[in-house]
């Protein structure tokens, strides 16, 4: 909105001050208070106000005054909420001088107690179209009404204060921003050191587990392995609710990451291959099997296999998930029996009998491993 030059330099060099104090390390209400006096003393009024518009610009949040007295402002007691002349200046944002503030047809009077003012000057305050408050002022002395170099001066003054207004509320989206950051880098945190560390344990638990010739040993170690599993459950759980956004949580995803974990144990990257509906269609319930028996057989290549090269198949067909986990070590015979104990094969071989599964070794002619977990998808009741 264009406002004529201010030709007094005294008064050009006064605005220039306040409009630099933006960049003063004030907080938004001293520089808006200083505003207020500024423009009350330049244009000579008697009172003056600013307010600033709520966040759904609705009505005014935060109100400053000068010219009233503490007790003048006690008796008054109700403040403006941004109705009547003053709301014109957020739904018609253009300056408005008044002789006669009584007489607008929009004025809705004083309330009780409140001084009476004739003379009125009020404008928007706002930067590149968007408003963020109002700045007015009341009873000119000495004069019937405010001029255009006071509507000048004013306007200068309200751009400053819509500066120093869209300035706070930036800082404070990026102080909210901040801590935004800060709970995705304790999320990261979570998942790239606290689980890792889990799954370290896990591993050594599992291999334990797999050495020890004490049964009871043993089982006490593999629930020792179900404990860990479910604290890493529960880790996974705290960073979703720290707001760790990933897109990939599926089981592909988690199939992926299991992998990539184990990198250090078998030596190499194994290569992942799916087919289906693989995160629409397996079950939470078959995804904990599949995961736990997963892990067991890619530790088992690293510990045990000497193999070069590993693969795991995931695929949903025929109403039934398919793991495989294939490797070109040295084989661990084709007489071998999934019920003795060692390697974890018992365990694998009970995660699928225990949904109604199947769990079978081959080992080709070409060599290597094939490890085969199949369940159906439908685990009924």
């Amino acid at each position: 909105m264009p406002y004529h030059a201010i030709e007094d330099p005294v008064r050009l060099r006064r605005v220039l001050e306040a409009i630099l104090l933006i960049e003063a390390d004030l907080d938004l209400p001293v520089l808006l208070g200083h505003v207020m006096e500024e423009a009350q003393s330049m244009t000579g009024a008697r009172y003056g106000a600013l307010g600033v518009l709520n966040d759904d610009r609705t009505g005014l949040s935060d109100f400053l005054t000068v010219g009233l007295s503490a007790e003048e402002e006690t008796a008054i007691g109700l403040r403006p909420t941004g109705k009547g002349v003053l709301g014109l200046l957020i739904t018609d944002p253009r300056p408005l001088r008044l002789a006669d503030l009584g007489a607008h047809a929009e004025s809705f009077g004083f309330p009780a107690h409140h001084p009476t003012m004739t003379s009125f000057l009020g404008v928007p305050i706002a930067v590149r179209g968007e408003i963020y408050g109002i700045l007015f002022l009341t009873d000119k002395i000495g004069w019937s009404e405010f001029t255009t170099d006071d509507e000048s001066l004013v306007g200068a003054l309200s751009l400053a204060a819509g500066i120093a207004i869209e300035n706070a509320r930036l800082h404070q989206r990026v102080r909210e921003h901040a801590v935004g950051e800060d709970r995705d880098r304790v999320a990261r945190d979570l998942h790239d050191t606290v689980i890792q560390d889990l799954f370290a344990l896990g591993l050594h638990l599992q291999s334990l587990a797999g050495s020890t010739k004490e049964p009871h040993t043993a089982e006490r170690l593999y629930k020792a392995i179900d404990r860990v599993d479910g604290t890493i459950r529960q880790v996974r759980s705290s960073i979703f609710e720290l707001g760790l956004d990933r897109e990939d949580e599926g089981l592909r995803a988690k199939v992926l990451e299991q992998l990539h974990n184990l990198d250090p144990v078998v030596g190499y990257t194994v290569r992942g291959v799916f087919d289906g509906p693989i995160d629409s269609a397996i079950s939470d319930q078959i995804a904990e099997q599949l995961l736990a028996t997963l892990r067991e057989a890619v530790t088992n290549i690293g510990r045990h296999a000497e193999a070069t090269q590993a693969q795991v198949r995931l695929s949903v067909e025929n109403g039934n998930c398919r793991l495989q986990v294939i490797d070109n070590g040295r084989g661990i015979g084709a007489t071998t029996e999934t019920t003795e104990g060692g390697l974890g094969l018992v365990n694998m071989c009970r995660r699928a009998e225990k949904l109604h599964g199947e769990f079978t070794i081959e080992s080709p002619v070409s060599g290597g491993t094939v490890l085969t977990w199949r369940v159906p998808l439908n685990q009924g009741d």
